[in-house]
């Protein structure tokens, strides 16, 4: 491949919903312009895009893989994003890296959830974008319907930049609107306009060169005088038009057979901006933040947007350099790390194919191998100005599940590999829950969990197995309550010997307190730590169902002891039983965790959503409307919402998401509470039986 400055190099992002032909697009654009010498088909597991074994084995797009290809002295870097919902933090990552997008819709099914989804992000990133009409040659294709359907879900307006020559198994080609000529699977040689399509060709063009017009005061003054622009002032009006977001231009295609592929490649280059034209970076520096320039004149900054984990070349870090150039065996600075880092074997990958380069130019994407700690998210720069690029805004991981080792080599594998794989994907997380003792790996559907699951043992080579997590109840009691234990033990040579009378209280404001109300001489006050130590202990197990006990007060009020046999460990098993004999009748009850959870969801779902919260045991605090779409506000018991994200999936046809944060906590309803202390009990009958 040759060497492309900045000027020369467009990135471009593929998103839409799954099926909408993102993949064979970008095969699509590997054979039409030479990279690869014949078309590779997902169903055979032989695209570009799709090289490894999950997705091969899934039929479907897991990660963004990155594609360069050479049309007319320019370098794209095409970046093919997953389309499920569950993978969009692989989205989030293409588009934080690319100048702009291409928004596909099948030309049958028309705006979908994940291409709603990806239009949402497209607007969060401000990126320019052409919408795609792909497959085009299917039955039932309707080009007009899937604009319209399109139109109804965006506030941006569209412009036809070409109209598709016939329609399913009639679709022969393209009829671009700027050039007024017709081009079929050949997109090299241009025909004229059949003539049943000029007169619809015709007010297409008007009401581009109308849009065009908006693009330039001065092309503006000269349409409004002559009603006409030429092709040059028409493609110039255009380019600033959709670079300022104002239009959307519209092409068709059919990429399976490479119809319209050549002219959408035209498009490309003409335009979307290179990264000489895109907005500067915000990077924070030593002396605040800095503005960024695509120059390699400029200081290093380079964002990690994707690592990976291969067997084979080990961890491959994938990068955009925004600012400056980086050569190969030259060192860089990580700020986040604090680590300096050798850049050795710098790669331009194309799918699982690396090509060896010597020089990586501002604005171009690339990978490097073996590097010991960065991860993504974080930037290179130059140690003597280090400099950190923004992260954006991933959603929160709200599928839940618990996961344990298969086997006992597996266990102390486990820490690691779930921290390589959250590094590896941003909309991963994992914690150990300590109100249950189990390991939480969070995720954004079960999709997600099942392929970060997979890739464990593939990848990591450790065996995960996954459980219904425990939701983090608490204990806690109701009222004051006294109690008092004897510990004694007696069984040949020294013995143990301890008395505890104590009192528990109420405590709201703090977790736990630990006093004394010690008068005489029955008790030394030297035995307290242990009989401290024992109840702290029983804190962290409970008492009644196995959960933590917090905002509890402990007074020791009285006690006995043996001038022999008394010995701390006799206090602290006498401390600790006459703890949990208090809080038996201090009324103890469970605590369960609210969450404050926010519902985005189509106006006419909302009766659908209201309902199901209701049944969630959820108090709604509020509506609130936002552009056809309605936000739910409620407070919902965690136990409610554990596979919410799938089921609200169900409710709105994937149409509705959520987020939810912890806002406090609320005793369990008693018929509730009963079944939990009844399980907690089984569990201990069934452990003592084994």
């Amino acid at each position: 491949m040759k060497e492309y400055t900045t000027e020369f190099i467009r990135n471009v992002a593929l998103v839409a919903h799954g099926s909408a032909g993102k993949t064979m697009m970008a095969e699509a654009f590997l054979h039409y312009t030479g990279a690869t010498t014949r078309l590779g088909r997902i169903e055979d597991g032989t695209s570009a895009s799709d090289y490894d074994e999950e997705e091969i084995r899934r039929r479907i797009s897991l990660y963004t893989s990155i594609l360069p290809v050479e049309y007319n002295n320019i370098k794209i870097n095409v970046l093919d994003a997953p389309g499920f919902p569950d993978f969009v933090g692989e989205v989030i990552s293409a588009l934080r890296v690319s100048d702009g997008a291409l928004v596909l819709v099948d030309a049958v099914s028309g705006m979908e959830v994940g291409t709603e989804i990806a239009w949402r992000y497209c607007n969060q990133f401000n990126l320019p974008r052409m919408l795609v009409v792909n497959k085009m040659d299917r039955d039932n294709a309707n080009f007009a319907k899937a604009l319209e359907s399109v139109s109804q879900n965006i506030n941006t307006r569209l412009v036809k930049m070409q109209l598709p020559w016939g329609e399913s198994q009639n679709f022969k080609g393209v009829i671009d609107l700027i050039t007024m000529k017709a081009f079929g699977s050949d997109a090299k040689t241009a025909l004229e306009i059949p003539a049943e399509f000029k007169a619809v060709a015709e007010q297409a063009r008007a009401e581009l060169m109308e849009a065009a017009a908006e693009g330039e005061d001065a092309l503006l003054e000269k349409y409004l005088e002559t009603g006409e622009l030429n092709d040059d002032e028409l493609v110039r009006g255009l380019k600033n038009v959709v670079r300022s977001g104002t239009f959307v231009p519209v092409v068709c295609s059919a990429a399976g057979h490479e119809i319209g592929v050549g002219k959408l490649l035209d498009a490309i280059i003409s335009l979307m901006p290179s990264p000489i034209d895109s907005v500067a970076q915000q990077a924070q520096g030593k002396n605040g933040v800095e503005k960024l320039f695509s120059s390699d004149d400029g200081p290093l900054a380079a964002y990690i947007w994707k690592t990976t984990a291969d067997p084979f070349v080990g961890r491959m870090t994938y990068f955009r350099v925004h600012s400056g150039s980086l050569s190969a065996d030259s060192r860089v600075w990580n700020q986040a790390k604090e680590t300096e880092e050798r850049m050795s074997g710098l790669h331009l990958q194309r799918g699982k194919e690396q090509i060896p380069v010597k020089i990586v130019h501002a604005g171009d994407i690339a990978s490097v191998s073996k590097l010991a700690v960065s991860s993504t998210s974080d930037t290179f720069s130059d140690k003597g100005h280090p400099l950190t690029l923004s992260i954006p805004d991933y959603p929160n991981a709200l599928y839940r599940v618990a996961v344990g080792p298969k086997t006992q080599a597996d266990a102390t594998k486990i820490s690691s590999s779930l921290t390589r794989l959250c590094e590896e994907d941003m909309t991963l997380s994992w914690h150990n829950e300590k109100a249950t003792g189990q390991t939480i790996l969070q995720g954004m559907g079960d999709q997600h969990i099942d392929v970060a699951i997979r890739r464990a043992e593939t990848k990591f080579q450790v065996g995960l197995t996954i459980f219904e997590p425990k939701v983090p109840y608490r204990e806690g009691i109701t009222k004051k309550a006294t109690a008092q234990y004897r510990h004694k033990k007696q069984s040949g040579g020294s013995g143990q010997f301890g008395e505890v009378h104590l009192r528990v209280e109420p405590l709201p404001d703090a977790d736990f307190e630990f006093t004394d109300e010690l008068v005489g001489m029955n008790l030394s006050k030297s035995y307290l730590p242990a009989i401290e130590k024992g109840i702290a202990a029983t804190l962290i197990t409970g008492v009644v169902a196995g959960y933590p006990l917090n905002n509890v007060k402990v007074i020791v009020f009285d006690g006995k002891e043996h001038p022999v046999d008394s010995k701390p460990v006799a206090f602290e098993i006498a401390g600790r039983e006459a703890f949990k004999l208090a809080v038996h009748d201090a009324g103890p009850v469970l605590f369960e965790p609210i969450m404050n959870v926010r519902v985005v969801v189509p106006d006419v779902y909302m009766g659908d959503v209201m309902s199901d919260m209701n049944s969630r045991r959820g108090r709604v605090q509020g509506t609130e409307s936002e552009h056809g779409n309605t936000i739910v506000i409620a407070h919902v018991p965690l136990a409610e919402m554990l596979r919410y994200t799938t089921q609200l999936r169900s409710i709105t046809g994937g149409r509705g998401y959520f987020n939810m944060e912890l806002d406090h906590y609320e005793t369990v309803p008693a018929h509730i509470a009963t079944d939990i202390i009844e399980a907690h009990k089984k569990e201990i009958a069934d452990k003592k039986v084994e």
